[in-house]
């Protein structure tokens, strides 16, 4: 029987993660926020009130049994018209959103004509905008693609409004879970947008699944400057309290030859020495052709070897 994961998160990260992961089961459940406003996603949130398609549509796209000719097509972007800036995968989960009457059934079927392994879910149904507090003096930001422009320290991050209803499916994957991860991705844009749906958290805490996060491979200017592991940890906490996960997955391999544009300092460091509470897994999780992102298999294989030691029937 195939194992059972929920991954939670957003944007290339959890893609990325998926791409790895469904080369070890077809029983896997990606949870997604939809928060985003930004890009072709905005513009198809404001114009049409749909959900955010862009985070999906990636994830579908790596979550498809072949990533052939209509993988592409739905990761193909008009540069024209009426259109410009939209890919085909967006404006196809928008039509299917208003064909079928609902985003989740949108993505249901979806799911079916890209035969995807697995299920691709929203952590809410309910329109939030994702709201920061900045470190000093300044107003509210309003807009996950706000936040990472305003040049100040993030404090924390909120849902407006506050108190949103999970989706059912949601918090039944992450109950029926063999291996829960969290991350990567962007800490307060991708990865906290769902941990801030309150039925989520408490599915989490309730599951007797093995729970993972996984830390970031590089910084995110704007989000996350001069962060280390611990720091990552550490704003996790803040939001959502001590606890919720066991594990952290963190990269050890720094001796790569790093493109000039990402000095060798903005790759987040592994300090173990300074986490505490959690138990950590340091491996090698580069993609030594982009050394500032995840190798998706070496993700994958490291989760796999982390639950195989630590799962107790």
């Amino acid at each position: 029987m195939d194992l059972q994961i929920a991954a939670i998160g957003g944007g290339t990260g959890l893609a990325s993660l998926l791409r790895g992961l469904k080369k070890h089961s077809s029983n896997i459940t990606a949870i997604i926020t939809v928060a985003d406003d930004g890009g072709s996603s905005g513009k198809l949130r404001r114009e049409l009130g749909v959900l955010p398609p862009g985070d999906f549509r990636n994830c579908l796209v790596a979550l498809a049994d072949d990533e052939g000719l209509l993988a592409q097509l739905f990761q193909y972007r008009f540069a024209q018209n009426a259109v410009d800036g939209h890919s085909f995968g967006n404006l196809f989960i928008t039509a299917m959103s208003s064909i079928t009457g609902g985003f989740d059934k949108a993505l249901q079927e979806s799911c079916k004509v890209l035969a995807v392994r697995g299920r691709i879910l929203p952590s809410t149904l309910e329109n939030v905008t994702l709201c920061a507090d900045l470190e000093g003096e300044e107003p509210v930001v309003e807009g996950e693609s706000a936040i990472p422009k305003s040049g100040l320290p993030i404090e924390r991050v909120f849902l407006r409004p506050d108190r949103v209803r999970a989706y059912p499916g949601a918090v039944r994957a992450i109950l029926a879970a063999d291996l829960i991860v969290i991350g990567p991705g962007s800490l307060y844009t991708s990865v906290l947008p769902n941990l801030l749906v309150k039925d989520l958290i408490k599915a989490i805490r309730a599951s007797r699944a093995i729970k993972a996060y996984v830390c970031n491979m590089a910084i995110q200017p704007g989000e996350t400057d001069g962060y280390d592991a611990a720091d990552h940890l550490a704003a996790l906490e803040r939001h959502v309290g001590p606890g919720l996960f066991d594990y952290a997955l963190i990269n050890n391999r720094f001796d790569m030859t790093l493109p000039e544009h990402l000095p060798r300092e903005e790759l987040v460091a592994s300090s173990q020495e300074k986490i505490e509470g959690y138990r950590v897994v340091a491996a090698d999780l580069v993609d030594l052709s982009n050394p500032w992102r995840h190798d998706p298999h070496k993700l994958a294989a490291a989760l796999m070897q982390l639950y195989k030691e630590n799962f107790k029937a």
